[in-house]
């Protein structure tokens, strides 16, 4: 066969159609897109008569719906009404429901209440302990600790301890001591 410039199409092409795998088929897995509907022939019956058709059709339908047989009517009523028993049931039930709510909506009133309270007596402890605070560095700035220590030893005679006053002890990785006999008399070291 000789080479010609012409391109070949798909369909008459075998070879580029199994490379073109993707390629749609009209019809192939997916509806036609041009599909139409299946029309109606509406010339066998003229039009005047065709009207008279439908309209005994209707006629018809309308007469079905208005003969309703006694036990369906009776059925539509009891579906219709509600019993003594349920209407008692729905009451107790609607009363319950709003006792609960209004439950619901005191608590709900006390804990607010309860939580501004403890807001109130928050910032009052806060204010408690800056007055606290100011009183005692108030206090501590105001004693001289020379003075206190003139007034001991010139007022009340009191003395630094000598060497024979002092008793030493050690302790055994404890973070504090317990007293079980009276500290001797005698220096030990």
């Amino acid at each position: 066969m000789a080479k010609t410039n012409r391109t070949t199409t798909a369909r008459r092409n075998t070879n580029t159609a199994r490379v073109n795998k993707g390629m749609y088929v009209e019809g192939n897995t997916a509806r036609r897109l041009q599909e139409l509907p299946e029309r109606r022939n509406y010339r066998q019956q003229p039009p005047a008569r065709r009207n008279r058709a439908v309209q005994q059709q209707t006629r018809e339908a309308a007469v079905r719906s208005r003969q309703v047989s006694k036990e369906a009517r009776k059925n539509r009523e009891k579906a219709m009404g509600m019993s003594p028993g349920f209407v008692v049931f729905l009451a107790v039930i609607s009363v319950a429901i709003l006792f609960c709510c209004i439950n619901y909506l005191q608590l709900k009133s006390q804990i607010t209440g309860k939580m501004k309270n403890v807001a109130t007596l928050e910032s009052e402890l806060t204010q408690l302990r800056e007055d606290n605070d100011a009183y005692y560095s108030q206090v501590t700035s105001n004693v001289d600790l020379r003075s206190i220590k003139k007034i001991a030893i010139g007022r009340l005679g009191m003395k630094y301890p000598t060497d024979e006053q002092t008793i030493t002890y050690s302790t055994e990785g404890g973070s504090y001591v317990r007293q079980y006999q009276d500290v001797p008399d005698v220096k030990s070291r």
